[in-house]
């Protein structure tokens, strides 16, 4: 098989979340602990970290990752979804996992492949885990693709864990409430492994501190000990200067960043707290972590987070897609001057659009489209239910045609935003 036909068989044999949504989702850890045990443990031979969080996981990845290789470190980093290629899961140093090894690694292993039938998330997972082994990585940074306690990320034995955002989101698969979904994040915590908390929560506070005092767990709220003020930028959506105060010794911490959005400010907390943290694990300085926050794009390929796409008009888009993520969106996005908005629009066809459309602006003109997966929420339903929140526009088949008649529509002065879903920021980047 070519990479072509071999991306073709993984998404034609096996259960894809991105695709298919739910009835992608194994709620046991079986079939990885078998791919694991095959492999002969290839995450037992390089350091990990492990990051879960509803909003603000895959930022945090990318921060640290960045940080370590400005350190000098060979870094692993593992993600999802991708956005535009596979390959974007599985990276080295920032460089995506060559098309010839994900098709060595299929063709090799076929019938374990083919045996166990494990999901396609399962099925990455152990070809990150490989692949990372066989490049002599230091240290991989490994996300959480969904829940924690029984994501098949979760058979490492990080050096430290990390939870940011705890928000509502697949609430039909991790529970409907803020308390039910914490605790499944809660079991990436593993014994005597410090753990990070980037956001303090009265609902969820005392679910950490007690899994980690079950286990003996050393336990660090990121909010708690770092404050962060985040510049307004002198272009918006641009670089951004940050300033960062440790609350126990007043130490003041200056840089800039390259990730815009607002909600950056509890993800710079986070990131500060775990680099406060692993001094005993790592060596690396404070020019490491300024140039790594700043270079975090450069050094690792992070697309999609308050992404400026063009500057006339000013053209942003963003991942955020559920409702803590979508309120500092649409709060910064109101914020940026502008004669009109112009918003291009899709989600998911599981999205609770109840909690998640009266965010957005009415005095806006809407493109409600659909990305093309077959999870998409279809657009003419979308634009009924949007009309029911007092959001008005015209609904179009696909992700190019809405925003090409957004693009046509704009004056040099308006902005325009995409977003709604990771599948639709996928098909503008």
């Amino acid at each position: 098989m070519n990479y072509k036909q071999t991306l073709d068989f993984l998404y034609s044999q096996f259960p894809a979340y991105h695709k298919i949504g739910k009835g992608a989702y194994k709620n046991d850890l079986n079939n990885i602990i078998e791919l694991d045990n095959y492999f002969c443990h290839p995450h037992e031979k390089y350091s990990t970290i492990h990051v879960a969080g509803t909003n603000g996981k895959g930022s945090v990845s990318h921060m640290i990752a960045s940080v370590l290789q400005e350190a000098g470190y060979k870094v692993g980093l593992y993600t999802s979804p991708h956005l535009k290629d596979f390959r974007e899961r599985i990276k080295v140093n920032g460089e995506m996992i060559p098309e010839s090894d994900v098709v060595a690694f299929v063709s090799d292993n076929i019938e374990i492949i083919k045996s166990l039938k494990p999901s396609f998330f399962e099925m990455t997972v152990a070809m990150a885990f490989n692949h990372f082994e066989r490049s002599n990585v230091d240290v991989a940074v490994i996300e959480v693709g969904l829940g924690g306690r029984l994501d098949a990320t979760n058979i490492i034995n990080p050096v430290l864990s990390v939870i940011t955002n705890i928000g509502h989101d697949h609430m039909d698969i991790l529970g409907n409430t803020i308390d039910i979904i914490a605790l499944e994040k809660a079991g990436i915590i593993k014994r005597k492994t410090p753990v990070v908390i980037s956001e303090t929560h009265p609902l969820t506070k005392e679910i950490f501190i007690s899994k980690a005092a079950e286990i003996e767990s050393p336990i660090y709220f990121a909010d708690e000990l770092f404050t962060c003020d985040l510049l307004e930028s002198s272009s918006p959506g641009g670089e951004r200067k940050y300033s960062i105060t440790h609350l126990l010794n007043s130490y003041k911490f200056e840089g800039e960043t390259a990730l815009g959005g607002d909600y950056q400010v509890k993800n710079l907390q986070a990131v500060f707290c775990v680099f406060d943290i692993l001094k005993e694990a790592f060596r690396y300085s404070e020019k490491n972590i300024s140039e790594g926050i700043r270079n975090v794009i450069r050094n690792t390929g992070l697309m999609g987070r308050w992404q400026i796409l063009s500057g006339s008009p000013l053209t942003i888009c963003d991942t955020g897609h559920n409702k803590e993520g979508l309120e500092y969106v649409m709060n910064q996005v109101l914020r940026i001057p502008k004669t009109a908005l112009h918003v291009v629009l899709g989600f998911v066809n599981d999205k609770d659009l109840s909690s998640v459309l009266p965010l957005f602006p009415t005095k806006a003109i809407y493109y409600f489209t659909k990305a093309s997966i077959p999870r998409a929420l279809n657009e003419e339903i979308l634009q009924r239910e949007a009309a029911k929140h007092g959001l008005v526009g015209q609904s179009y088949p696909d992700i190019k045609t809405a925003f090409s008649q957004a693009r046509n529509n704009a004056a040099q002065t308006d902005m325009i935003f995409i977003g709604g879903s990771t599948f639709v920021v996928a098909e503008v980047v």
